[in-house]
């Protein structure tokens, strides 16, 4: 089995939706994917609204990658990073804040969430036994 990355490169913008399905077309199964489109789609709109400050001059950069044990993702941006203590994954005390839902939705969504030191490349997996009876594409898993 060949190991690549597949590497996508665009524009700082909102308009996500056909990136997400593209990141998405090795899941077949369409809860699964409903799912992970939600974790993703969370995922993008916080690299390019917090970590590329809405300039679409600046870039995402996502990566994805199949492998025997897991399907992953990286989302980077060109911001500065999230720190260490604003990394975490529960929902704000607050029911009326305006933000802090994003990063708990994303643990939600995924098996395995994983940053980048810097904080601005976010990593999401999702295990092959999970998708096992789901529909891994057309591999033959």
């Amino acid at each position: 089995m060949s190991l690549r990355w597949s590497d996508y490169i665009t524009p700082s913008t909102l308009q996500l939706s056909p990136l997400v399905e593209l990141l998405l077309e090795p899941v077949r199964c369409l809860q699964l994917q409903s799912q992970l489109h939600l974790g993703l789609q969370e995922a993008l709109v916080n690299a390019v609204r917090h970590g590329n400050g809405n300039d679409p001059a600046k870039c995402l950069r996502i990566r994805r990658i199949e492998t025997p044990h897991w399907l992953v993702w990286q989302v980077q941006d060109e911001g500065p990073g999230v720190p260490p203590d604003a990394r975490r994954a529960r929902l704000p005390d607050r029911i009326d804040s305006e933000g802090g839902r994003g990063l708990f939705l994303i643990h939600h969504c995924f098996d395995d969430v994983r940053w980048s030191a810097r904080g601005n490349r976010l990593q999401l997996a999702i295990s092959r036994q999970r998708l096992r009876g789901h529909g891994w594409g057309n591999q033959g898993r």
